[in-house]
């Protein structure tokens, strides 16, 4: 439901309100926003479409336009013939082509085969490509390996010898995004992926302009090849494109999960100490992190957070090697890996150079190669365009990144949606909210949650949650400082998708630093169902909720969880003189994963292996304490 303080018109003086107007996009709509964030808007900021080099070898045929088409609710028929459609639209999109070699296996497949004459790499791609589906895949996995190793040929990687091609299409998609976006109803933002895995090691980052078309056409994406894979460069060149510009951009780092190690290392990329320059640096230009997505989960994993019964989710087929599965993953290399444990990196680090590098907020995002947007798993179109929904046996085909076998199609989730709390749907509104971090990741289902951290909250304040959390506090993303000695006091709600299933809990994730400036953590259970009067135990663990999903129909009970949660929470073990944060995990009650949803439709018998069933969840952006000397 649209807030009713979101007007298409400015003709209403509201008295808290601010005016704003899209001059980017094709409409010349003004915006009314509100006096505060009063709606969650929902969106992908990661999808591909056929311009990605890996997408179209994939097999993508869907353009820009169908993307848009797709989010804003309509419905396409997808590469392989299916219709598509979303329940319900998106509010805003992101379509992150891959900046490096932008459109070209497009130009090779397509390309008169006598021009190739003279390139016998080229030559042998265009030959496959027009072979077979399987040849496509294998110059696809080529690419990838290629873009591991940095042995992708000139022609593809080189800035000159791609340029003409990349401003065209850039260009192009300008106009399509600019045409899409309509304040007030959709939101088309202008961005792109970054895209660099030194030795298979995944470092990506889709960049996100607040701009339209206008500003960002003045600047090409930033290529990865080259620059042996370091944000540095790409934080260069944000900042080069604002001063130049005057505009504003932001990029969001993914699949810190198979990096190994690398994304959220204690040193820079080369292997010297991060200083306070590069951490503020970090900070200003990543405020978000996408910590769900098709290629697994990167909140936590249980060999860091062996008390934390949850931490396990996503993990099944991607904690044991990186992207391209040619580096094997030690246990070492987890803590590099994983939000919480960077959100607790980064409490040490303010410690010793003063400046958080890891000071983020949570989105999830697709990552979806297929042009659709999807995250339910009862509608997932899959990773890429050889495993959409009408393929009878994808859940158990292999489905590897690269020629190193060791995955397959069930490995991969049906996830996520980045929420943004914003005071309208526009590009200005909720780039900002990206920005203060206001932001929370789901893995597909659009349950509603809040989240405000102070020290004047009393418990009646949950009735008046959202004015209350404003007037006396701040949101998820925000920073508490002081409190005088006392412990912080959070509201929180959370509401369950009207389309998914009724919630579980909240649990509130603290990390901290001890006497000995090391950092800790600890998951505490603050609110929960109670149709089964579920109590905490000794062990300070919560007796687990019925599990009554029907494997054989596909099919669950929403009556033992609850609609909706909301609870107050004072931090029991808070120290005044301890750096610390706090976030929200928001469980579903047990459902069905998409591999059920295929068996039960193409009559699949499922290896014992296949995850079947989960709780599918939310990541709240965290809000940070800090001492007041």
């Amino acid at each position: 439901m649209r807030s009713p303080f979101t007007l298409t018109v400015c003709a209403v003086a509201l008295a808290l309100s601010a005016c704003s107007e899209s001059k980017d996009g094709s409409s010349d709509v003004k915006i009314v926003n509100t006096a505060y964030p009063e709606q969650v808007f929902w969106g992908d900021t990661h999808l591909h479409t056929d311009n990605s080099v890996d997408a179209f070898g994939f097999g993508n045929r869907l353009d820009a336009e169908a993307a848009l088409r797709f989010a804003r609710g309509e419905e396409v028929t997808a590469t392989k013939g299916a219709k598509a459609k979303l329940s319900r639209p998106l509010d805003f999109l992101v379509i992150a082509d891959h900046s490096d070699a932008m459109g070209a296996t497009k130009a090779i497949k397509e390309a008169p085969r006598i021009a190739l004459l003279t390139n016998k790499f080229l030559l042998r791609w265009h030959d496959m490509m027009n072979e077979s589906d399987e040849g496509a895949l294998r110059v696809t996995a080529e690419l990838i390996d290629g873009a591991a190793n940095g042995t992708l040929p000139e022609d593809l990687t080189d800035p000159e010898a791609t340029k003409e091609r990349t401003i065209d299409l850039w260009e192009q998609h300008g106009e399509t995004v600019d045409q899409y976006n309509e304040p007030g109803k959709f939101t088309a933002f202008m961005g792109f992926e970054y895209t660099p895995m030194p030795g298979g090691d995944n470092l990506h980052r889709v960049v996100m302009f607040r701009d339209g078309a206008e500003k960002a056409t003045k600047v090409l994406p930033f290529p990865s090849q080259g620059f042996a894979g370091d944000p540095e460069k790409l934080w260069e060149y944000m900042a080069a494109y604002e001063n130049d510009t005057g505009g504003t951009v932001l990029a969001m780092p993914h699949n810190s999960n198979i990096s190994n190690g690398r994304m959220f290392a204690m040193q820079r990329l080369d292997g010297s100490p991060i200083d306070k320059a590069y951490a503020e640096t970090r900070a200003k230009y990543e405020p978000v992190v996408e910590a769900t997505q098709i290629k697994g989960d990167s909140e936590a994993h249980p060999f860091l957070s062996p008390n934390d019964e949850f931490a396990a989710f996503g993990d099944s087929g991607w904690d044991h090697c990186n992207l391209s599965c040619t580096g094997d993953t030690k246990t070492e290399d987890y803590a590099g890996s994983y939000a919480r444990e960077a959100l607790k990196r980064g409490l040490e680090l303010m410690q010793t150079v003063g400046a958080n590098p890891f000071k983020f907020g949570m989105i999830g995002s697709t990552d979806s190669h297929t042009s659709l947007a999807t995250a339910d798993e009862n509608n997932f179109f899959g990773k890429h365009s050889q495993n959409e929904l009408n393929n009878k046996d994808r859940a158990l085909q292999p489905q590897n990144l690269g020629t190193r076998r060791g995955r397959f199609a069930w490995h991969y989730l049906s996830s996520g949606y980045a929420a943004a709390w914003a005071t309208s749907n526009s590009r200005e509104a909720i780039f900002d909210a990206f920005q203060r971090r206001e932001v929370y990741a789901t893995t597909g289902p659009r349950m509603t949650v809040r989240f405000f951290g102070g020290f004047d909250f009393a418990e009646d304040d949950i009735a008046d949650l959202v004015k209350t959390g404003y007037a006396s506090g701040v949101p998820m993303g925000g920073d508490l400082t002081g409190g005088d000695g006392e412990a912080p006091k959070f509201l929180i709600s959370a509401m369950m998708d009207p389309e998914s299933a009724s919630l579980d809990r909240i649990q509130v994730v603290k990390g901290w630093l001890d006497a000995n400036g090391k950092s800790q953590e600890k998951v505490y259970n603050v609110g929960w169902s109670d149709a089964d009067n579920r109590k905490i135990g000794s062990d300070g663990k919560l007796t687990p909720v019925t599990n009554n999903v029907d494997l054989a129909k596909g099919a669950w009970d929403n009556s033992t969880g609850a609609p909706e949660l909301v609870t107050f929470w004072q931090d029991p073990d808070f120290n005044a003189a301890q750096h610390a944060f706090y976030y929200v995990r928001v469980l579903e009650i047990p459902t069905p994963t998409w591999p059920v949803y295929d068996a039960l439709k193409f009559n699949l018998t499922l290896p014992d292996e296949v995850i079947k069933i989960q709780q599918e969840r939310a990541y709240s952006s965290p809000i940070w304490f800090t001492p007041k000397s």
